[in-house]
């Protein structure tokens, strides 16, 4: 939601730079909705700001984010942060953040898993289609009416939510090495790998 890499998510809990009071309170690597705008500004302002002027922004503004309460009050406020002759309006990350989150909120609301549909893959909510299928034909760069004309039974819209969706919930992990429920293995004989 923040528009940066895993990485950069990562290298933003591990040097503090966002405030602890965003971190999940279930474990250190995540991070709360609240947060992602804060991210997005310490990475998008890089070239224009220095880390301290970053910082100091994220430390003014933060406080106040989380006491503003859901994203419906974020456009409420004035998110300007004010130091001497410097000026940071932090309300277009905001902003964009919030777009992002309604959008999310839509994407989760389309997919749906049950063990009767496909063992349990998620797919378009009202169909059998994959959701990681889908994205990933979008991010392979498949053209958009390609994608449609492969699924017909989907809208324009759900294909752009399902490309958000992958995006926001990754496959992670190996596959697992059970074989799904009614497969019959016919042998298990392993051929050696050749050397060199």
């Amino acid at each position: 939601m923040a528009r940066v890499s895993l990485r950069d998510v990562n290298r933003v809990i591990d040097e503090g730079i966002l405030p602890r009071e965003f971190l999940g309170p279930n474990t250190r690597r995540t991070i709360l909705a609240a947060g992602c705008p804060l991210i997005s500004f310490y990475f998008a302002s890089s070239t224009r700001l220095t880390a301290h002027e970053r910082l100091l922004a994220i430390g003014r503004v933060g406080p106040r984010l989380r006491a503003a309460g859901w994203q419906a009050l974020w456009a409420q406020e004035d998110w300007t942060v004010r130091d001497e002759f410097l000026s940071i309006d932090l309300g277009p990350f905001l902003a964009a953040a919030r777009e992002r989150l309604d959008h999310l909120a839509s994407a989760r609301a389309m997919v749906t898993s049950s063990s009767e549909v496909l063992g349990g893959t998620p797919v378009i909510k009202g169909t059998r289609v994959p959701v990681y299928d889908v994205a990933a034909s979008v991010s392979a760069g498949l053209p958009r009416d390609r994608v449609l004309a492969a699924y017909p039974g989907i809208t324009d819209e759900q294909v752009e939510f399902a490309g958000l969706y992958a995006e926001a919930y990754p496959v992670r992990g190996r596959p697992p090495r059970e074989p799904p429920r009614g497969v019959v293995i016919r042998t298990d004989r392993r051929v050696p790998r050749k050397a060199g």
